[in-house]
C-alpha cells in the first residue's frame, strides 16, 4: 500500500521547495550574474544567456510540473549542460553546481537517476573548469575541482541517507497502517461477537420471561386439572381453559420472537389494566389472595413491557418457591420515575445465595432503561421486590 503525503506534509514540502527556490536564486544565480557584469566581450553575454535559460527552465518546471514540453528530466539535462558550459566560460562553476545539487534529488524519478544526473553535472563542471584553466594557465587552481568533487560525494551520501530514512518512515507507516487495519478488523469482529452475545442474552431473557413461564404455568395447571378431574370436573374445566389461554399467549409470544408477528399486545394500552389481567390470571390459577393498588400511570411501551415482565417473573417465583398465602402489588408514580413493589408472605430466601436467571434478567431489563431492581428477603419473612424506572423512560 503506497502512503500518500498528508495535507500537512504537502504544505511543509511546498514551503521547503519555495525556500530552496529563493535560496537557489539568491545564492546560485545572482552571484554569477553580478560577477559577469564586470566582464566584457562574448563571455558576459553567453554567461547571462545560459543563466537565463537555466532559470527560465526551472521556473517553467516549477509552475507547470506536468507540462509535456518541458519535463523535470529535461530540465535536469539542461542544468547539466548549462553547468558545464558556464564552467567552460568562467572556470568557477563549483559554487553554482553545489547550490544546484538539491535539484537532482527533487526532480529525478529515483535515487539512481539522481546520482546519474548529479554525476554528469559534476563531470561537466570539472571538465569545463579544466578546459577553461588550460586556456588560462595564469588562473590555474584545483580548488573549484576539489569543491565540486567533495560536493558531489557529500550530496550522494546525504541523498542516499535521506532516501533511506524516507523508506524506513514509509515502511513504518505501512506497518502501522497494516496494524491499524488488523486492529479495526479485530474490533469489528469483537463488536459483531458482542452484538451476537447481547442478542442471545436478550432472546434468552425473552424466552424465559414469556415461553418458559407460560410452559411452567401450563405444567402446573395440567397437573392440578388431572388431580381434580374426578372430584371437581368444573374446576378441571376452568384449569383446562386457562391452559388453552396460556398456550395461545405462548404461541403469540413465539411468533413475536421469531419475527413473524408485530410486537406483542400484552403491554399495549394502560399498564394498570395489563397488570390487572396478569393478576387475575394468577389468582385464578393459584387461588392465592392478591391485593393490588394499580393507579393509571402513563408510561411508554418499553416501560410497560418491563413492568409487566417484572410482575410475571415475581409471580412465577411466588408460585414456584414462596409457598405464600397472600401477595400485594403496588404501582406508584413519583417525580423521578415509576415504582413497582411486589411483596409476599412466603418462606423467603437468602438473596445473596440466589443466582437465578429470572432475577438477573429483571435487573438487566431495568438497567437497559436506566432503572434498578431491589430484592429484600430473609428466611421466614417473605420477599419484597422493588422495581424503579426513571422518569426519562416515561412519555
Amino acid at each position: 500500500m503506497i502512503q500518500r503525503p498528508q495535507p500537512g506534509d504537502r504544505f511543509r514540502i511546498r514551503i521547503l521547495r519555495r525556500w530552496y527556490a529563493v535560496s537557489w536564486v539568491l545564492l546560485g544565480v545572482c552571484p554569477p550574474v553580478i560577477s559577469v557584469l564586470n566582464h566584457g566581450g562574448t563571455t558576459k553575454y553567453w554567461s547571462l544567456a545560459l543563466l537565463a535559460v537555466i532559470a527560465l527552465c526551472y521556473a517553467t518546471v516549477v509552475a507547470f510540473p506536468r507540462s509535456p514540453v518541458l519535463r523535470p528530466h529535461t530540465f535536469l539535462g539542461v542544468l547539466v549542460l548549462g553547468l558545464g558550459a558556464l564552467s567552460l566560460l568562467r572556470g568557477d562553476g563549483a559554487a553554482l553546481f553545489i547550490v544546484s545539487l538539491p535539484h537532482f534529488w527533487l526532480f529525478a524519478r529515483s535515487p539512481r537517476h539522481s546520482i546519474a544526473f548529479s554525476g554528469a553535472a559534476a563531470t561537466a563542471t570539472v571538465v569545463g573548469i579544466i578546459r577553461h584553466q588550460s586556456r588560462h594557465v595564469e588562473d590555474f587552481s584545483t580548488g573549484n575541482i576539489v569543491f565540486t568533487l567533495i560536493g558531489y560525494t557529500a550530496s550522494v551520501l546525504l541523498g542516499l541517507g535521506v532516501v533511506r530514512i524516507v523508506e524506513q518512515s514509509d515502511e513504518r507507516a505501512r506497518r502501522l497502517a497494516s496494524e491499524l487495519e488488523s486492529a479495526q478488523l479485530r474490533l469489528a469482529e469483537a463488536h459483531k461477537l458482542q452484538g451476537a452475545t447481547e442478542e442471545r442474552e436478550r432472546l434468552a431473557r425473552e424466552i424465559h420471561d414469556t415461553l418458559a413461564q407460560g410452559f411452567a404455568s401450563i405444567i402446573v395447571l395440567a397437573e392440578a386439572a388431572r388431580s381434580s378431574l374426578d372430584t371437581d370436573p368444573g374446576r378441571s374445566a376452568r384449569q383446562l381453559l386457562s391452559i388453552e389461554n396460556t398456550a395461545r399467549e405462548n404461541f403469540a409470544e413465539a411468533r413475536v420472537l421469531v419475527g413473524s408477528a408485530p410486537q406483542s399486545g400484552l403491554a399495549l394500552g394502560s399498564v394498570a389494566g395489563t397488570l390487572r389481567r396478569t393478576l387475575d390470571r394468577f389468582t385464578e390459577d393459584t387461588g392465592l389472595t392478591v391485593t393490588a393498588d394499580l393507579p393509571d400511570v402513563e408510561c411508554d411501551q418499553p416501560t410497560r413491557i418491563a413492568l409487566l415482565r417484572c410482575t410475571q417473573e415475581s409471580l412465577a417465583n411466588v408460585r414456584k418457591h414462596a409457598a405464600a398465602s397472600a401477595v400485594e402489588i403496588v404501582l406508584t408514580p413519583s417525580p423521578y420515575g415509576v415504582e413497582l413493589e411486589i411483596t409476599d408472605d412466603g418462606r423467603g430466601f437468602v438473596v445473596e445465595d440466589s443466582h437465578g436467571f429470572g432475577l438477573n434478567g429483571m435487573r438487566n431489563r431495568l438497567a437497559e432503561l436506566g432503572g434498578e431492581l431491589t430484592v429484600t428477603s430473609s428466611l421466614g419473612d417473605g420477599t419484597r421486590v422493588l422495581a424503579v424506572i426513571p422518569t426519562n423512560s416515561q412519555v
